[in-house]
Parts: structure tokens; C-alpha cells; sequence
């Protein structure tokens, strides 16, 4: 057992910690961050996205039945996502066991990651936009959409079934931009209740083909809940905007790098983000807090009498 808890353990738990902090403060899915974190350590991306998916099934269900017990879930809009989102899930591994040998698959696999990033990037980016320009939902009850609903699952199942990337930060985009009316309470309730099943079908295909391997496992189940516990008791000190900010940025560099582009143009981007995204951010959120106090005040233009 001594044997077990080597340097490399403690230093997953430590990264594992860091990722469930940052999932806590913003409330992002965290396979969009642990995935790459692993790969960073490391972990041939196959092996990185089984123990991640297993992970998350574990670390899902508690958050889930948290918001089970409070009766936030929209239940109707949730089993449309896992018609969609269960089958495509479980198919995951066996599409990338279809890739071919181990290293071409790991190679394929990288490159999927880096997509999948990039693509959470720009929806958790969007998803800060959509809740800029209509802080919040007001309605409980609204009008179901089953096709597109079915088809966002799909997407999102077929993502995380790959990349274990997808689950908290496409799919909840993709649900805030179908269903910008219901409210922040039922929208997180929806997204993890559907997430359950979707992961933990994708986590059991990647068992049946790739297995896990414990010594990556173990760490993240340890660090991972408290790092989210710890990061959402952080939430109402730490301004969420920071936060919200840096994790796009090391999404867009992360994927840059795992497509390939050179590490000084890595860090000519990183470097412009940092200097150039926050004035847009203000610009853009001065914009748009002008146009929310012009619709609430229309006459706030016009001369006084």
C-alpha cells in the first residue's frame, strides 16, 4: 500500500485538486480541464480520457443528486439529452479503439482533444456573453424542443464519448443558447442530471476496451471532490470573471498547442490575450450594460424639460 502513494500520485492529486477548484469557482465541466492536465503529466490521451470519464461518473452523481433533492431539474428537457446523448457516449471508446494502434490512435486522439477544446472555449465563451446580455433566467416552464434538444445530446454524448470533454461546458452552452428563459437553478440542475448516465456510459465503454489504471484513478477521485468543494466555498469571494477569463485563455492555448502550432506562437497568442482581452472584455461589457440601462431607462437620452 506504502508503495502505492509515489511522487507521481501526490503530484496527480495535487493537479487534480487545482482542476476541482477551478470547476468550483465557475462551475465549468471539468473534463476540459483535467483531460489536457493529464496529458500534460504525461498520460497517453486514451488513458487520460478512460480514468477522467470513470472519474467524472463518480464525482457527477453527488452533484447530481444534490440537485435532485432541491427538485431543480427540468425533467423532460434532461430525457431528451440522454435519447440523444447515452447511445452516442457508450459508442466513444469503440470509435477511437476503431482508430487503430495504440500510438495512431493516441496521435488521432490528441488532435480530437485539441478541437474539443478550442470548441469549449469559444461556448464557454459565448455562455459568458448569453448570461452578460440576460443575467437571469426567469421562467421554470418552458417550451420543450425535443428534436434539437435530442440533437444537442447527441453532440455532446459523441464529444464526451471521445474526449471526455464536452459534458459541463458544450452542452450547457448549447442548452443556455436553446433555453435562454429557464432559470441558472434549473439550467445547472438539467446539465448535471443529464450528465450521469451520459458519463458514466461513456466511462463504461472505456473500461470495457481500455481499463484504468489506479494509480491515475485513485488521485482524481481524492483530489478532485475537494478541490470543488473548496473552489465553490471560493465562489463568493473570488470575482467569477477572473476566473471565467484565464480558463478561456488556457483553453484556446491549451488546444492551440495540442494541434500543433509552435510554442513561440503559443506564446505570441498567450501574450496578446493577456494584453488585448481584458480592454475587449470591458468594452464589451460596458456595451452591453449601456444597452441594459438604456432598455430600462428609454427616456435617459433625451434633454430635461
Amino acid at each position: 500500500m506504502l508503495d502505492f502513494f509515489t511522487t507521481d500520485v501526490f503530484s496527480l492529486i495535487i493537479v487534480s485538486l487545482g482542476v476541482g477548484v477551478a470547476v468550483g469557482l465557475t462551475g465549468m465541466g471539468g473534463g476540459a480541464l483535467m483531460t489536457p492536465a493529464l496529458i500534460a503529466f504525461g498520460i497517453p490521451p486514451v488513458t487520460a480520457v478512460a480514468n477522467d470519464l470513470v472519474a467524472s461518473a463518480a464525482n457527477k452523481s453527488v452533484g447530481a443528486l444534490v440537485h435532485w433533492r432541491q427538485g431543480s431539474p427540468h425533467l423532460r428537457i434532461a430525457g431528451w439529452l440522454m435519447l440523444g446523448s447515452i447511445p452516442t457516449a457508450f459508442a466513444g471508446a469503440f470509435i477511437v479503439q476503431s482508430f487503430g494502434e495504440p500510438e495512431e490512435a493516441n496521435e488521432i486522439l490528441l488532435t480530437i482533444i485539441g478541437v474539443a477544446l478550442m470548441l469549449a472555449a469559444v461556448t464557454y465563451l459565448a455562455r459568458m456573453l448569453v448570461r452578460l446580455a440576460n443575467p437571469v433566467g426567469a421562467e421554470d416552464d418552458v417550451q420543450v424542443k425535443p428534436l434539437r434538444t435530442v440533437g444537442i445530446g447527441m453532440l455532446g454524448g459523441t464529444l464526451v464519448g471521445i474526449t471526455s470533454v464536452g459534458s459541463g461546458s458544450v452542452i450547457m452552452v448549447t442548452l443556455l443558447l436553446l433555453y435562454p428563459a429557464l432559470s441558472p437553478r434549473k439550467l445547472v440542475g438539467t446539465d448535471l442530471l443529464q450528465a450521469v448516465p451520459l458519463v458514466v456510459a461513456a466511462a463504461l465503454s472505456h473500461v470495457i476496451v481500455t481499463g484504468v489504471d489506479w494509480e491515475v484513478l485513485v488521485p482524481l477521485l481524492i483530489g478532485g471532490p475537494v478541490g470543488t468543494y473548496l473552489g465553490s466555498r471560493l465562489s463568493t469571494v473570488v470575482k467569477p470573471a477572473v476566473v471565467q477569463n484565464g480558463i478561456v485563455i488556457v483553453l484556446s492555448l491549451t488546444s492551440l498547442a495540442l494541434l500543433g502550432l509552435p510554442p513561440v506562437w503559443v506564446g505570441v497568442v498567450g501574450a496578446a490575450m493577456l494584453i488585448l482581452g481584458p480592454l475587449i472584455w470591458a468594452g464589451i461589457v460596458h456595451r452591453v450594460a449601456g444597452r441594459g440601462t438604456a432598455h430600462k431607462h428609454p427616456d435617459s437620452g433625451r434633454p430635461p424639460p
